[in-house]
């Protein structure tokens, strides 16, 4: 399997050559993680507050936020956590204990106002700064990860920006050829051939080449990020029933079945194209390593059901680690401080186990 999987990706440096860093003593240091805020609006801020406030997180990464300290204060007042400090980024100062954060200033404005749940456009701005910021610590080597706080494309869109989401604007901003969006959780590991586009563009962005290219980034991520030395991959069908032999469709036999059967001659292990339903009904998910998704609801509606608390967002495939919950920024709730930081702190300890096995860091 390791032959197929080094064959089906391109052969770009992927990041995991980076030596290991280690402190004047020469012992291995834990690693950097850089985490976007998110909206101000949102939840982003308070689930970051919640997740950098755990003191066992501290036993295993170095964090530290990039947005705005007067949104962090805001957020902080609600959640009862006025003890915590915040001190500015220096470039090398990370997080070391939960009662003093470390923030990279990304504010337009030394104050940024917060108004809870409303979308605006210069809340859609700092996000965005946020997320390219620390996709560029990362692709400068001044972080070993990066962990996205939820942001609303509404409002980046608001400031006059062009984004589909994070997986889109980091693929194309770190300069990768191919990523997957890769859904992480206890009980399933899911990727998507196509994300965010209309469900109207679905059927016209199946191909040969791309279920082909699918197969082989998510078995190249269970192998290299995850340790499953031969991982096999479960291919959902497009249409229901998967076609039911071409009375509901055709891009099972003319492309799907082709694409796994020549997935299949190159040594991947996979099966399919299953009927989306009645796999997920039957939990068959289990007998495999990952699913392989054609469309984002079709993927993301069964896992979120599943692990919409604990699951967490994977893009894999980039040269650099990023991870993020798997919610949005739950405005109806923001600013009230219920929201649930589980998914985050999971996004937390998978990028840091990610970035370990990619750079050998001691967690």
């Amino acid at each position: 399997m390791g032959a197929a999987v080094a064959e089906g990706r391109d052969t770009q440096d992927r990041g995991r050559a980076s030596e290991t860093r280690r402190s004047p003593s020469g012992k291995e240091i834990l690693p950097r993680i850089a985490v976007s805020l998110g909206d101000p609006n949102g939840i982003g801020p308070e689930i970051v507050l919640k997740t950098l406030s755990t003191p066992g997180l501290y036993d295993i990464i170095r964090p530290m936020v990039v947005g705005s300290v007067s949104v962090l204060r805001d957020h902080a007042k609600i959640l009862g956590l006025d003890h915590i400090s915040f001190q500015n980024f220096d470039g090398e100062n990370f997080g070391r204990e939960p009662n003093s954060i470390i923030v990279l200033e990304v504010g337009l404005e030394p104050e940024v106002e917060v108004h809870f749940a409303e979308e605006r456009a210069e809340a859609g701005e700092l996000a965005l700064l946020a997320v390219q910021q620390v996709t560029d610590l990362c692709l400068e080597h001044k972080a070993d990860a990066m962990v996205t706080a939820p942001l609303s494309k509404k409002a980046v869109s608001m400031a006059g920006h062009s984004f589909r989401g994070h997986t889109e604007f980091i693929r194309e901003r770190s300069g990768s050829a191919s990523c997957i969006m890769m859904m992480v959780s206890d009980q399933m590991k899911l990727g998507l051939v196509t994300d965010h586009i209309s469900l109207s563009c679905v059927a016209e962005s199946i191909s040969f080449d791309a279920i082909g290219q699918k197969i082989a980034d998510l078995a190249f991520a269970l192998n290299s990020d995850f340790g499953i030395e031969s991982p096999s991959i479960a291919v959902l069908g497009l249409n229901p029933h998967a076609g039911e032999g071409d009375v509901l469709g055709h891009e099972e036999s003319r492309i799907l079945i082709p694409a796994i059967r020549r997935a299949k001659s190159r040594g991947f292990s996979v099966d399919g194209p299953f009927p989306a339903d009645g796999f997920f009904g039957t939990k068959a998910y289990e007998s495999y390593d990952a699913v392989l998704a054609m469309y984002h609801d079709q993927g993301l509606i069964p896992f979120k059901t599943l692990a919409f608390d604990s699951g967490v967002n994977f893009t894999a495939g980039l040269p650099i680690v990023r991870t993020s919950p798997v919610h949005g920024t739950a405005f109806g709730i923001a600013g009230t401080g219920t929201a649930s930081s589980e998914s985050m702190m999971r996004a937390f300890e998978l990028a840091a186990r990610i970035a370990t096995r990619r750079k050998n860091v001691t967690v």
